[in-house]
């Protein structure tokens, strides 16, 4: 062997290591505070993203080394955190309300009629409607009736949501279209009769009969207006959101909007027990794709607080006449409860009063037997006997809250059920403690979507406002690392979806945020202030 070339195989695997290729990767992210929210509640400062996943996480120089990006992001130092989920909302409600005149925060009915006529003239079609009112905020507190109604619109069906869903407010021409009169097939107090008239107030079932016959808007309005409340989630952080009440029609639509990329956000599905729902979904078993999942039945088994129709097992301390209403009867949850049992969905049920949820609880058991991973839900168990908290544990039920209720509530909720039952209401840190975990959300749009006020809310137990100094029964406040989880990895836990969203880890969805200020260190009070500065899904920014 010639000494040149001794000399050319002794270089060639130094060269060959000096130019060693980087690994392509589409996304680089460095200078970053990452809070990656595994299970040790890693920090790292970078991320490296490729095909819409986690691919590696460590330190800015190595990763930077070992990489070569399609495109690299400066993080400036600004902290990083899994792209939140709210655990439970109305995403399609909140889409289609953007055609309502908001009567949010109206803090009289005049104000709620002086809104109403403002957006009059925009209303595409013959009906009025609105959503948002609250006869708490108002001086006398008390529901309005339809005569104003009646007179400035004789001709012109009215439908005014109060802010939590369960009632409305109608004049009588809805009423009429409704065949909604004095003599009717609903519930006791689900049509509201005073002095042997129809004040217009509806609740619970005979609401919903007045919203199903409201004009709703066709396909292509809808993708419009889905794609814009989409925007205003990414705007706040938003990644994924469970729909809390869905039907085959309005899912298909958004199956094939993810599927064509014009709408990406991931949605978690859970289906209003109608008899297409069950044979087009449930007797199939469940339907997942990258970014929908439709696997859960939400049920409602009593109404809401400010309407006074949660289902409570003492009278209201404010209307000793009341207990509220069941909403839907015994036999009909067990039957779709059974069903649910059989095909592998999750049980997903709306329980506000102590009375439905130990009903719920009770039902869930008979099912359950015990510990399980099935990961049946209540949704909100507002107010919870202390004597019935452990049958949450005993049956893995999961407790789904929403953080800002408490502090939405708390000004009138003790007037509501007393000075006893007050002390077990709006409990997450006593919910979290049963199985260990909680998942949270807004139920938007009753209250605000930002999930960084739903943190705000679980820490601090205070309104934007600050009140109260001290935080509103503080004894359930939840940790910023506890809060956190409950948007991130509870909230995908609760979804069956842990394994590949919720938190920033090697192999997941490269959902990310980025914030003008870490929520895990500024004061409490700074938090209401904290902005989104950019969302990322599947390692693609949305905002």
């Amino acid at each position: 062997m010639t000494k040149s070339r001794f000399l050319l195989l002794l270089f060639i695997p130094i060269i060959l290591f000096g130019c060693r290729m980087k690994i392509p990767i589409d996304l680089l992210v460095f200078n970053g505070k990452i809070y990656s929210v595994d299970s040790v509640n890693h920090v790292y400062d970078a991320m490296a993203v490729r095909n819409g996943k986690i691919y590696d996480v460590g330190k800015s120089a190595d990763l930077r080394a070992r990489y070569k990006a399609v495109q690299e992001l400066d993080a400036q130092g600004n902290s990083i955190f899994p792209g939140f989920i709210d655990a439970h909302c109305h995403f399609l409600g909140f889409a289609l309300n953007q055609q309502y005149a908001d009567l949010t925060g109206a803090q009289s009915f005049d104000e709620v009629i002086e809104r109403l006529k403002q957006a009059s003239d925009r209303m595409p079609d013959s009906w009025l409607k609105g959503r948002g009112w609250d006869q708490n905020l108002w001086k006398n507190k008390e529901f309005p009736d339809k005569s104003k109604l009646d007179a400035l619109y004789p001709d012109r069906p009215v439908m005014l949501i109060r802010v939590d869903g369960h009632s409305v407010l109608c004049n009588q021409k809805a009423l009429s279209l409704a065949g909604i009169g004095l003599v009717n097939n609903f519930k006791p107090g689900e049509v509201e009769v005073k002095n042997g008239k129809l004040t217009g107030i509806l609740s619970e079932n005979a609401a919903d009969k007045m919203k199903s016959i409201v004009p709703t808007p066709d396909r292509r309005v809808k993708q419009i207006l889905l794609k814009k409340a989409e925007n205003l989630c990414f705007s706040v952080g938003l990644c994924m959101v469970n729909d809390a009440g869905l039907d085959y029609e309005d899912i298909r639509l958004m199956d094939s909007m993810q599927r064509s990329g014009s709408l990406k956000i991931r949605i978690y599905a859970m289906l209003n027990p109608t008899t297409r729902n069950m044979k087009e979904y449930v007797d199939h078993g469940p339907y997942e794709t990258e970014k929908l999942t439709v696997r859960s039945i939400k049920m409602y088994a009593d109404g809401s607080l400010g309407s006074r129709t949660a289902l409570m097992k003492s009278p209201y301390s404010d209307d000793p006449g009341k207990t509220g209403i069941q909403v839907t009867p015994t036999d009909s949850i067990i039957q779709i409860c059974k069903i649910a049992y059989e095909k592998g969905f999750q049980m997903n049920t709306h329980c506000i009063g102590d009375s439905a949820v130990r009903m719920i609880l009770d039902i869930y058991g008979s099912f359950l037997k015990g510990k399980n991973d099935l990961r049946w839900r209540i949704e909100h168990a507002q107010v919870v006997d202390l004597q019935d908290l452990h049958l949450f544990a005993d049956y893995s039920v999961i407790p789904s809250v929403q953080a800002t209720h408490a502090t939405s509530d708390m000004h009138w909720a003790k007037s509501r059920i007393g000075q006893v039952r007050i002390k077990r209401a709006y409990a997450y840190k006593q919910l979290l403690l049963q199985n260990g975990w909680i998942p949270n959300g807004t139920d938007f749009p009753i209250e605000n979507i930002s999930p960084i006020l739903t943190f705000y809310a679980a820490v601090a137990r205070r309104d934007l406002s600050g009140y109260p100094e001290g935080g509103f029964q503080m004894e359930n406040a939840l940790t910023r690392e506890e809060a956190l989880r409950s948007i991130t990895i509870w909230a995908a836990k609760a979804d069956f979806l842990d394994w590949r969203s919720g938190s920033l880890e090697v192999g997941k969805n490269a959902d990310f945020v980025i914030l003008s200020k870490d929520i895990m260190q500024v004061q409490v009070q700074e938090i209401p202030l904290v902005k989104v500065l950019q969302t990322y899904i599947s390692g693609e920014r949305v905002h």
